[in-house]
């Protein structure tokens, strides 16, 4: 029976976190037994706080640290240290922080891809310091592009410190079309955490040319659409954290949030 802790990213909820205590309050009541946050460096303390006033916690955290800036809403905008990511992931109570994103334009060439795999090995020795593991969460862009056969995300991976764990969502993996159960089982112990949404991937937003609108995804809580997630969940025995997130869904997100909680407790026996 998989053990894994059920946790919900908080992205999913993220036009309800202006309250986030009545937030945490309906993630806790509706079977969440951890959240992953999206963003830690402004006021870790506090956010610390209220998860212990509803008995959650984070033990995954998402930010960013293998880019130094990122574009938002058409400009560059510079990114904190790494340190203090792993400073404020350490106050929030986490023990794993994945970086949520490398931009599309940094996994096309051998090179670039080298790159991003070496910053993520001493991104390690760093988070070492603090007493955290550091991963990565891919999307679908991380499939586009193959180098003697092996895909952009294959090579990376084949580059990893084996201090690095993986975050592997399911969805998009699906929409740039790999085996899901088979890439699982590939990745092996190496996988720490899954992130867990349901649909029938149709059109890939990353491709080039393609703009990203999360309203026209097709996104649906575990067991409603076209990916086996059975199969994916026996494919990961040792897999830590089960992480709920929907980008976007249609009707209150609360409602398939707690339809994929009950799906994953039912999967463990619960």
């Amino acid at each position: 029976m998989r053990a894994a802790r059920i946790s919900v990213q908080l992205y999913s909820v993220r036009d309800h976190l202006g309250d986030l205590d009545s937030t945490l309050a309906r993630l806790a009541a509706i079977g969440a037994e951890a959240v992953e946050p999206f963003w830690i460096l402004d006021g870790p303390d506090a956010f610390a706080a209220a998860l212990e006033r509803h008995g959650l916690a984070a033990p995954t955290v998402q930010s960013p640290f293998l880019s130094d800036e990122i574009t938002f809403d058409g400009h560059l905008v510079a990114l904190p240290s790494a340190e203090s990511v792993f400073d404020a992931a350490c106050r929030v109570g986490a023990t794993t922080v994945f970086d949520p994103m490398v931009p599309p334009d940094r996994w096309e060439t051998f090179d670039d891809v080298c790159r991003i795999a070496d910053r993520l090995n001493r991104a390690a020795d760093t988070a070492g310091r603090f007493g955290l593991r550091v991963g990565y969460h891919n999307h679908s862009f991380e499939f586009h592009h193959s180098f003697d056969g092996d895909s952009a995300y294959d090579l990376f991976v084949s580059r990893l410190d084996p201090r690095v764990v993986l975050e592997l969502d399911v969805y998009w993996a699906a929409v740039a079309g790999q085996d899901v159960a088979a890439l699982a089982t590939m990745l092996g112990r190496r996988l720490c955490a899954l992130h867990l949404k349901d649909g029938r991937p149709g059109h890939d937003p990353f491709e080039k040319g393609a703009s990203y609108d999360a309203s026209t995804l097709d996104q649906q809580p575990l067991g409603r659409g076209a990916l086996d997630i059975g199969a994916i969940l026996e494919a990961t025995p040792s897999c830590e954290f089960d992480v709920v997130e929907f980008d976007h869904v249609d009707g209150d997100v609360f409602d398939a949030v707690s339809e994929s909680i009950g799906y994953l407790e039912r999967r463990r026996g619960n």
